[in-house]
């Protein structure tokens, strides 16, 4: 089974070429061989990953590397998951897919896919509170966002815009970002998200064939198995805590139901690695309310009934143990 993450940094060497960058450069300061490229054997370690953008941002001397990468991008540097998506019967079943099989391209976010009345969007949840400290993440966010903007002109074989868009972080060049993402987006929000008319979730794609998209979603199973038992229970329930932060922090039974376990099992296996369900839920929701407090555009009450405390003074409390200081101090000293 080919490693997705290797085929998307193959296809960030061959960008880098049409930048007029030596993807032998590259490798060198990363710590790449061309052997490791070729096997399956070796994957890409985080830091290999981490030096590759550093390198290719400091060589183009362009920050927004990721953005324009993804701008090139097409879904077959994507192998078997673009293969995947182009096979989907309709843009919402392709959304829905792609949301899916994200892990298998990067573990720094999760994708959500919601339907409103009149529009869906596409939300890029982090899996780590300090994501925007993090090059690797802030590039990654990019080339995702703009992928999925301009990938979906591929499958309608039409030029979209989104509605809105939105991102958890200041943007520096915001002019850039609105013409490659047609749309001038919003920085500093709760979330990183796209929007677009509903008219389009069931738009007919072209190159449609389910049988396919059965066939190849067999044959991704395993790696999709084999990634999750690498992963720690206590990181996939983050995980699934942060993509699922719409319904509130759900209960330890629904966390183990949906992972069809006992609770008492959830508790023991989390106990295996030192850490225990409360712990994992106030990681999330610190998170969460960090996130949502940057935005501005909550009141602190009302961020303290989005994370489930039924009273403004607990939730004070938790986050000045968290932080040292009060939600309505970091929101004020942030914004």
């Amino acid at each position: 089974m080919e490693d997705q993450l290797k085929k998307l940094t193959i296809s960030l060497l061959a960008y880098a070429v049409q930048r007029d960058l030596s993807p032998e450069t590259l490798c060198r300061l990363s710590n790449i061989s061309t052997a490791q490229l070729q096997t399956d054997k070796q994957p890409l370690s985080p830091k290999q990953v981490g030096d590759l953008w550093l390198n290719a941002i400091h060589l183009s001397k362009d920050d927004l590397f990721g953005l324009h990468f993804g701008e090139s991008l097409q879904l077959s540097a994507l192998g078997i998951v673009g293969e995947i998506i182009k096979s989907s019967e309709t843009v919402g079943n392709a959304l829905t897919i792609a949301a899916s099989l994200t892990h298998l391209i990067t573990t720094a976010f999760t994708l959500n896919v919601r339907q409103n009345e009149d529009s869906f969007s596409v939300e890029f949840i982090p899996t780590s509170p300090d994501w925007q400290s993090s090059t690797t993440s802030v590039q990654t966010l990019d080339l995702l966002m703009v992928f999925v903007v301009h990938e979906l002109d591929g499958l309608m074989m039409k030029k979209i815009s989104p509605r809105a868009i939105s991102y958890g972080r200041p943007i520096d060049n915001i002019a850039e970002y609105e013409r490659v993402m047609r749309c001038k987006p919003v920085m500093n929000a709760a979330t990183n998200t796209l929007t677009f008319d509903k008219k389009y979730w069931d738009e007919q794609i072209i190159t449609a064939n389910y049988e396919l998209q059965q066939i190849l979603l067999q044959k991704v199973s395993p790696l999709k198995d084999a990634l999750a038992e690498k992963q720690t229970l206590k990181n996939r329930i983050h995980n699934y805590l942060l993509a699922n932060s719409y319904l509130g922090i759900v209960s330890l039974e629904d966390i183990a139901a949906n992972f069809n376990i006992s609770a008492r099992t959830l508790q023991r296996k989390l106990k295996e690695e030192g850490i225990n369900f409360q712990q994992v839920a106030d990681e999330v929701r610190k998170s969460l309310a960090i996130n949502y407090l940057k935005a501005g555009s909550y009141p602190v009450k009302e961020i303290s009934y989005m994370l489930g405390y039924n009273e403004l003074s607990a939730f004070t409390r938790t986050f000045k143990r968290w932080t040292g200081i009060t939600p309505a101090i970091y929101q004020k000293n942030y914004n």
